[in-house]
């Protein structure tokens, strides 16, 4: 047990709820095998107070700051300065201590990039599905069109949604590259060819365990790779309907990791090898199989 004192520098997380998340362990891990004296504890942010919560924070000398659900945009009017892909995306989940408060940043969608590296998956020249139009799909759609995906279809269950997601997207890309569906036209799909999927939504996150967004057996065989955003089931039900189909599926864990990973990198300028990071997913793992 490293001991606390003085010198010790604080991170956080601020969000609503916080009790049951597993972000303590990434960096509390990562502080240690890198040397560093610094602490990471969650905070829990009632309704109403974020801005309270932002300047105390910068007050209290904080170093630096994780944003969860429900804050990641509503923190932006509370920040200094703001990184272009965060301001892009329109959503910020680590904050970085600067003279006179904190400049923003966006994480999870470059965590989900360095996870697919990882997992040996390109993304330059795909054709690209996401199911859902939420804040969640359309960061995934900026990601993709950033990383010169050839195409990016958003199925959602409400067209016009899709099509607000796609022409915002189509705009920040300069080119158009996203296209919008309804959900259950995913059978006018091209079939001569077989995609990266992202499962953007909650459709399948525990408690409901037992759903995909889409069950059609005849879909999931055009797809040769598929992410689920969801950790919580590790195995969800999207990843085995993509498996009996014959791709390749993964769950947002990873995702989870290398957002944490980055924002540690951001707050100490220290570079995480990957056998660290391999280390702390083990201890992700044990985290949450104890949670249970």
């Amino acid at each position: 047990m490293r001991e606390l004192d003085g010198m010790t520098r604080t991170c956080g997380l601020i969000g609503n709820p916080v009790e049951h998340t597993v972000s303590p362990v990434i960096h509390n891990t990562l502080a240690e095998a890198t040397g560093m004296d610094l602490v990471y504890v969650p905070f829990h942010v009632q309704t109403g107070y974020l801005e309270q919560a932002v300047k105390g924070a910068y007050a209290l000398n904080l170093l630096g700051l994780n944003v969860t659900v429900p804050y990641k945009s509503d923190v932006i009017s509370f920040l200094q300065d703001i990184d272009p892909l965060a301001e892009k995306i329109g959503a910020v989940n680590t904050l970085v201590r600067m003279d006179g408060g904190y400049k923003g940043y966006n994480t999870d969608m470059p965590g989900l990039y360095r996870a697919m590296c990882s997992d040996g998956v390109q993304i330059e020249g795909e054709h690209v599905l996401i199911l859902g139009a939420g804040g969640v799909a359309r960061a995934v759609a900026v990601l993709m069109a950033e990383k010169n995906a050839e195409r990016i279809y958003i199925l959602n269950r409400t067209l016009e949604r899709a099509r607000q997601v796609s022409e915002e997207v189509n705009g920040l890309a300069g080119r158009e590259v996203v296209y919008p569906m309804e959900l259950c036209a995913y059978q006018d799909l091209p079939k001569d060819r077989k995609y990266l999927c992202v499962q953007a939504t909650n459709v399948g996150m525990y408690p409901k365990i037992a759903e995909a967004p889409i069950e059609d057996e005849a879909f999931y065989q055009l797809v040769h790779t598929g992410y689920d955003l969801i950790f919580n089931p590790l195995d969800t039900r999207f990843m085995q309907l993509v498996r009996q189909g014959g791709g390749s599926a993964y769950n947002g864990l990873k995702m989870l990791l290398y957002q944490g990973i980055i924002a540690y990198e951001l707050w100490t300028s220290k570079a995480v090898a990957e056998h660290l990071a391999e280390e702390v997913l083990g201890k992700m793992l044990t985290a949450m199989k104890q949670k249970k």
